[in-house]
């Protein structure tokens, strides 16, 4: 079981990438309105990446969310994409990857 507080961690880039996944399924205005709410709860912390690691090959765009886990000292990144799973394998910088199904059994 996970004890203390979840954090959603971003920044300037996953916010524009969640705007535009949004926008694929809702209008742009819907989508700018979620991201906003997002980017204000109190368990959104907002962490810029200076440093780029690239550690997943097969989906360059997938390491912003990598980078901003290791600048945030993250858990977890918590997905079901297949690309994540390199991680695993990579000794340093140590980024633990979980599904989405085992994340909520951990919290529930």
């Amino acid at each position: 079981m996970i004890c203390g507080r979840i954090s959603l961690c971003v920044n300037t880039e996953i916010l524009e990438e969640y705007e535009e996944k949004i926008s694929e399924k809702a209008t742009p205005d819907i989508a700018h309105n979620v991201v906003e709410a997002i980017a204000r709860l109190s368990t959104t912390k907002y962490q810029e990446s200076y440093i780029h690691f690239e550690l997943i090959e097969q989906d360059l765009d997938d390491n912003k969310f990598v980078d901003c886990a290791i600048a945030s000292n993250a858990e977890y990144i918590v997905t079901n994409d297949s690309h994540f799973s390199v991680l695993k394998s990579i000794p340093w910088p140590k980024v633990l990857v979980t599904s989405i199904q085992e994340f909520l059994k951990q919290i529930s």
